[in-house]
C-alpha cells in the first residue's frame, strides 16, 4: 500500500489548492482515506475523512477548516479542495489509509494504518 499527497504549494491568503492523494496496492471501496495536516510547531491535526464504501465524508463542522473545505474521490484518488486559506492553515499536508469505515472520531490518527509523504502548503503574501 502506498499513498502520497501532492498539490501543496505557497498561496496567497484568501487563495484556493486543491491537493490530491493518490492510492496504490489498495481497494479504495475497501479502504477510507483521512487527511491530516501539521503545523510548524504544532501536533498533527485530523480534517477529514472519506468513507470507502460509500463516499461518505466526515468533516470538523465546527473548527478551524469549516465550511472552507471539500473531499472528493475519483478513481484511485482522493482529492482535498480548500477555498479561502488563511497563513494559520500553513502545514504539511498528508492523506492516510485504513481499511473498513472512518475511525470514531475520524481524526484519531493512531486508527490509520499506512500514512503517505505529505505535502507543503503555505499561505502568505
Amino acid at each position: 500500500v502506498q499513498l502520497q499527497a501532492s498539490g501543496g504549494g505557497l498561496v496567497q491568503p484568501g487563495g484556493s489548492l486543491r491537493l490530491a492523494c493518490v492510492a496504490s496496492g489498495l481497494a479504495l471501496g475497501d479502504h477510507s482515506i483521512g487527511w491530516f495536516r501539521q503545523a510548524p510547531g504544532k501536533g498533527r491535526e485530523g480534517i477529514s475523512c472519506i468513507r470507502g464504501r460509500d463516499g461518505r465524508t466526515y468533516y470538523d463542522y465546527a473548527g478551524s477548516l469549516k465550511g472552507r473545505i471539500a473531499v472528493s474521490r475519483e478513481g484511485n484518488m482522493v482529492y482535498l479542495q480548500m477555498n479561502n486559506l488563511k497563513p494559520e492553515d500553513t502545514a504539511v499536508y498528508s492523506c492516510a489509509t485504513r481499511l473498513g469505515g472512518c475511525p470514531a472520531p475520524y481524526n484519531r490518527d493512531d486508527f490509520y494504518v499506512y500514512w503517505g509523504q505529505g505535502t507543503l502548503v503555505t499561505v502568505s503574501s
